[in-house]
């Protein structure tokens, strides 16, 4: 059974017109759309998913089919399954991933690959010289996806890794990067408020007024 066609039937069966129209505005006309809000959307591959866990094995040629289409829907079912199946990553799975990051990149992706590379991140210390790498890339999306990769982590926060790729960022103008720092300082400072207030008195003329108003919400 071909995966890609069962989903694209699904996907056509359950589009709409309407809803289709206002997510492509929403993601300003980057990517297409079938127009199935996410309940809708995650429910119609849900036993796929289900299916590739006992498996227990990454159908990685799917992904990059899936990765490849215009549609957004496509794109959130490789995010979803990816999640779901972060058990089976691998360090090798790397380049994969970093393809996926570097192309139909929007905060939306991104923002769960950030949780893909977390996750491995905690798994492998290798992941870290590439998160590193990152930090400094031109592409401010995927220096994005390393400011963020440690949140959720709590007391597993490495916060000389954090300090270091905030500052790595400071003086940016992308309002992408400048909301990235202050989400992974809020973040933090649901566990360490001290340390967070720290930061932000220290280097408070370094770091935007988007970041320090995200970074200081829960202060």
């Amino acid at each position: 059974m071909d995966l890609f066609l069962s989903l694209e039937r699904k996907f056509k069966a359950a589009s709409d017109k309407e809803v289709s129209k206002q997510q492509e505005a929403y993601l300003r006309h980057h990517f297409k759309c079938y127009g199935i809000k996410s309940p809708e959307r995650r429910m119609l591959y849900k036993e796929l998913i289900k299916a590739a866990k006992r498996q227990a094995k990454i159908d990685w040629q799917l992904l990059d089919k899936c990765w490849q289409s215009d549609y957004r829907e496509y794109h959130h079912f490789v995010l979803d399954y990816l999640l779901a199946m972060s058990q089976f990553i691998t360090y090798n799975d790397c380049s994969r991933l970093e393809f996926y990051a570097r192309h139909q990149q929007w905060w939306d992706s991104i923002d769960v690959l950030t949780k893909v590379f977390g996750n491995l991140s905690l798994k492998d210390d290798k992941v870290m010289n590439l998160l590193s790498e990152w930090s400094l890339d031109q592409d401010f999306w995927m220096r994005r996806l390393a400011i963020e990769h440690q949140l959720g982590f709590k007391e597993k926060t490495n916060t000389d890794i954090l300090s270091l790729f905030i500052l790595r960022n400071t003086g940016s103008q992308e309002f992408f990067i400048n909301k990235a720092i202050g989400w992974a300082l809020r973040d933090y400072s649901k566990y360490n408020k001290v340390w967070v207030k720290d930061f932000i008195s220290n280097h408070y003329d370094e770091l935007s007024t988007l970041s320090i108003r995200e970074g200081s919400k829960y202060l």
